[in-house]
């Protein structure tokens, strides 16, 4: 409203790669904005896609699909191209982990969500101590390596949802040449981003996870903003979603950002946050030393 209560309307103008109405399907938004980054895997880039939007946008749908699996998520849809790859390229092999982020902690959803540690090492690569890494070698492997990690995967009801997902959870797939990391592919399901008044009507305890879920999507702003600003000092450790994210934004990498937004009016203010949000990441400059990037809403 303007200073006389007079209503207006406010418009707002934002450029993505692609832009999908809700009557897509997962199987068009992996073929257009996954299934390249797929290919980038296997010529030795580190790829990454993450899913942002507000609780209850649909990131956790489009990211794993249904329970039942009869509607595939994007983990599901590249695990069977990821399959057909592997089969050309003989001399490499498959190791899938999965893991979650929660209250800036991380947990091995492949180990009964035990504990693991995220160090750097002399070489300023990120390693995760003792994560559970699976060999995988079909489709049916890791669909059922999947099932197991996101059985223990952390959820809370919110103000916004009554079933949300309270934690980051990373999936990663390693190509491995005798031995050693060739590439890898990340799939990231965020946990939603909320505002104080959605958990007004909630425990401590979800006040808590929504503080930290916020501090973390903050963090991986800052470095996003760091990293288009040149500057000398690339806050990665500001939280433990950046510090694990750090090589998907450095050296030979590729990421796609999916933006879930909700059609709910009432919505608007999320929505508005999500597209700016979006907006920054794909405005990151695109230079030599820099990832190449691309969102989709």
């Amino acid at each position: 409203m303007k200073v006389d209560l007079t209503k207006y309307i406010e418009e707002h103008c934002f450029n993505f790669d692609n832009a999908y109405c809700e009557d897509a399907d997962n199987q068009l938004i992996y073929q257009e904005c996954v299934l390249p980054l797929v290919a980038e895997t296997f010529k030795g880039a580190k790829t990454t896609c993450f899913a942002y939007g507000q609780t209850g946008s649909g990131k956790t749908f489009t990211m794993m699909g249904t329970s039942s699996g009869e509607v595939p998520g994007l983990y599901l849809l590249a695990a069977y191209d990821i399959i057909q790859y592997l089969n050309m390229y003989t001399d490499l092999t498959l190791y899938l982990s999965f893991y979650e982020i929660y209250c800036g902690k991380l947990f091995d959803l492949l180990n009964d969500r035990a504990p693991v540690q995220c160090r750097e090492d002399g070489k300023q690569i990120v390693n995760i101590v003792n994560l559970t890494e699976v060999e995988v070698d079909n489709v049916e492997s890791i669909m059922e390596t999947l099932q197991v990690g996101m059985s223990l995967r952390a959820s809370g009801c919110t103000g916004a949802n009554a079933e949300s997902s309270r934690s980051h959870a990373i999936m990663q797939m390693v190509l491995k040449h005798n031995g050693r990391l060739y590439s890898k592919i990340s799939f990231i399901d965020l946990a939603g981003s909320e505002r104080g008044a959605d958990t007004m009507h909630t425990d401590k305890q979800t006040k808590l996870d929504g503080a930290e879920i916020n501090k973390s999507l903050l963090a991986l702003k800052e470095c996003i903003r760091a990293l288009d600003l040149d500057k000398k000092h690339t806050p990665f450790r500001g939280s433990k979603l950046t510090q694990v994210l750090k090589d998907s934004f450095i050296g030979n990498s590729k990421t796609t950002m999916i933006a879930n937004i909700s059609p709910a009016s009432n919505c608007s203010e999320h929505t508005l946050n999500t597209l700016r949000y979006a907006d920054r990441v794909k405005e990151l400059k695109k230079d030599g030393t820099l990832a190449s990037r691309q969102s989709k809403a």
